[in-house]
């Protein structure tokens, strides 16, 4: 079993910048697919970024694309999310997640039935105003 915890979220003016990280804990080794996601008021889950931890390659949104940065820890157990140019529509609660997956699966079709999942945990609340 996998635990994750995400912190770092806050408040920002348009334009700032946050950090978010989500540390793993328990039986983390065999997950090699990782991912931000995010769920805005009245929206569905959206994934934002995802990063294979086998071969370093990621795939981010094209919402966010050239703005957040996903990256990963040495130790493989801490997922962080660089947020800059932060717009009001980025305003979401933001969730990590990380799965075993086949290697070869596109990250982006990964991301994408991942974010149906029914089951979310708690994640740090990101406010960006105008």
């Amino acid at each position: 079993q996998v635990q994750m915890v995400a912190s770092g979220g806050g408040s920002v003016q348009a334009g700032g910048s946050l950090r978010l990280s989500c540390v793993a804990s328990g039986s983390f080794a065999s997950k090699n697919y990782w991912a931000w996601f995010r769920q805005a008021p009245g929206k569905e889950h959206e994934g934002v970024a995802a990063i294979n931890s086998v071969t370093g390659s990621t795939h981010s949104a094209d919402a966010v694309a050239g703005r957040f940065t996903i990256s990963q820890n040495n130790a493989k157990n801490t997922l962080y999310l660089q947020m800059n140019s932060l717009k009001p529509e980025d305003s979401a609660v933001y969730y990590c997640a990380a799965d075993e997956v086949v290697e070869g699966v596109l990250l982006e079709h990964w991301m994408e039935g991942r974010s149906v999942e029914s089951s979310w945990g708690q994640g740090p609340q990101v406010t960006v105003s105008s």
